[in-house]
């Protein structure tokens, strides 16, 4: 790497970091955030307080757990900063809203949040936290740009243990993963930086109908995995509301016309589709060549409480070999091309390369905090790291990397990151 390429990169920290400084407080803080970032660029192994301290000079563990843990600056504006800055170099019209959520495996029973809960990260129930995290996706690349500390009910029925982690008031009720889902949208689209109308998310969301109202309220089409046994009405159904006998309350609910089919399984549908019928639909280009699978896809009717509820798309997805089936539903027109909601549905692979980055890159899962402002503190620098890792996979040499080429683009940038900051670390 030339000098004038350290000299460079280093510069770009510097004008990245100042961008954000002011929102980190007074003198001190900002410094502190400065170290922190430097830390988790140049430390290659794990990312703890005591290991950071080893590749950034002139800062002390004591003063950067105060600054994790206890220091009174606020998450949520530089989270904005963060999106605006996102905004410059990802938003499109075309925007999707990928929700998932990661766990971070713990021992004991005192950090934030941790309780044991199943994890699709640990692949089992396990002693863990749970993150759920917002990734924005266009055809100019993809980002984590927020995240929300899930919550066990055994927490938020539980008040003193709460207050000792330093959880808020107005966080201590319980909010399912889907409630924290639809807030991280809600609150992208109100900041106003990140466009987009669609949203996908897996069947964890997706089977709850209270989220796809949540959703089709903020005027969002999704596109979202369903449970196999999901029950889906492809043929016009008559209901009814019976008739009042008299006696008891006036029935209200409507029901199916005596003698008239009920609804089907996802799965029942779709394993009578002909072969003809299956689509080939490429959704983008892999490191190993196009993301192709074949797609099936017709109008019906979602199933509430065993009748026809509003409008919805049936879509299917198999690898080229009939293989991992996957049933999705979409509120989207009518009128939507099968391709358009191909792409939408495959792009969580986005937000699981993001995770993979940001633990590998970032150490996203590296942090030995256990209060809810530390929780915050960190995951929110390793999403700044990440921005950071972006500008200049965009700007070095990767200029007009797309979404295709983003997720294998990071490893040059990390490397130049390293080398740059650390030849000119004085932080």
């Amino acid at each position: 790497m030339e000098a004038g390429l350290f000299d460079s990169v280093a510069e770009q920290f510097a004008d990245f970091h100042l961008r954000f400084a002011s929102l980190f407080g007074n003198t001190v803080s900002r410094e502190r955030s400065a170290q922190y970032l430097v830390g988790l660029l140049l430390e290659r192994g794990r990312r703890n307080i005591e290991n950071l301290i080893d590749v950034v000079p002139h800062v002390s563990a004591h003063a950067l757990e105060r600054f994790i843990t206890y220091s009174s600056w606020a998450w949520e504006p530089v989270i904005t900063a963060l999106q605006v800055f996102y905004g410059e170099r990802l938003a499109s019209p075309d925007g999707v809203f990928v929700l998932d959520d990661t766990g971070f495996g713990k021992q004991g029973t005192h950090s934030v949040g941790v309780a044991r809960q199943y994890s699709g990260t640990l692949g089992k129930v396990g002693n863990c936290q749970i993150g759920v995290f917002l990734t924005y996706v266009s055809p100019r690349g993809f980002a984590l740009v927020d995240g929300r500390l899930y919550l066990p009910a055994a927490w938020t029925d539980d008040p003193q243990r709460c207050e000792a982690a330093g959880v808020p008031e107005s966080a201590r009720g319980y909010q399912a993963k889907t409630d924290l889902g639809l807030t991280l949208i809600r609150e992208a689209r109100r900041r106003g930086a990140l466009p987009g109308r669609w949203v996908t998310a897996d069947a964890a969301y997706g089977d709850s109908p209270s989220f796809r109202d949540g959703l089709e309220a903020d005027g969002l089409w999704y596109v979202v995995e369903m449970a196999c046994t999901t029950p889906f009405f492809q043929a016009p159904a008559q209901t009814h509301v019976p008739e009042w006998s008299g006696h008891g309350r006036k029935p209200s609910k409507a029901q199916l016309a005596e003698g008239r089919p009920g609804p089907r399984t996802l799965r029942e549908i779709v394993a009578s589709v002909p072969e003809t019928q299956w689509q080939r639909c490429t959704v983008a280009e892999g490191e190993q060549g196009p993301r192709t699978y074949e797609f099936w896809a017709c109008r019906g009717w979602e199933s509430r409480e065993g009748v026809p509820g509003r409008p919805s798309w049936l879509i299917a997805r198999r690898n080229l070999d009939g293989s991992e089936l996957k049933y999705y539903q979409s509120n989207a027109p009518a009128s939507t091309p099968l391709q358009q909601m191909a792409w939408v549905s495959a792009m969580r692979w986005c937000a699981e390369t993001s995770y993979e980055q940001a633990k590998t890159e970032g150490g996203l899962d590296e942090y030995e905090v256990r209060t809810w402002p530390g929780w915050y503190h960190h995951i929110t620098l390793v999403l700044l790291v990440m921005a950071f890792l972006l500008l200049l996979t965009q700007e070095w040499g990767e200029k007009g990397v797309g979404l295709d080429a983003a997720g294998g683009a990071l490893g040059g940038a990390t490397a130049h990151a390293h080398a740059g900051v650390d030849a000119h670390a004085n932080y």
